[in-house]
């Protein structure tokens, strides 16, 4: 039992040593779901981030709507994608090409 709770405390301390790395994983230049998601500003410099957005809300049968532009390098485009209002003239369009 001693030994067990020993190699538990030299585990745990070895964990603890460890510094917390929130760069190990890379990010993605594109991220969402039925709810909205973001783009890279890098991306979105490259490709037009009004229709990759409007794509992929399309996707669920809603428009998008966009929410936040931080317009530097390593920031990000943010959007929703929102329920068309009922009696709205507007569908939801998706270019298929």
């Amino acid at each position: 039992m001693r030994i067990i709770a020993a190699a538990g405390l030299l585990a745990l301390g070895m964990m603890a040593s460890q510094s917390a790395r929130a760069d190990i994983l890379p990010v993605p230049p594109f991220k969402g779901n039925d709810t909205g998601g973001i783009i890279a500003y890098s991306m979105a410099t490259q490709a037009d981030a009004r229709q990759v957005a409007a794509d992929h809300c399309a996707r669920y049968g809603k428009v998008v709507k966009f929410l936040a532009v931080q317009a530097y390098e390593g920031g990000y485009i943010s959007f929703s994608c929102r329920w068309v209002p009922y009696g709205a003239a507007e569908q939801p369009i998706r270019t298929l090409y």
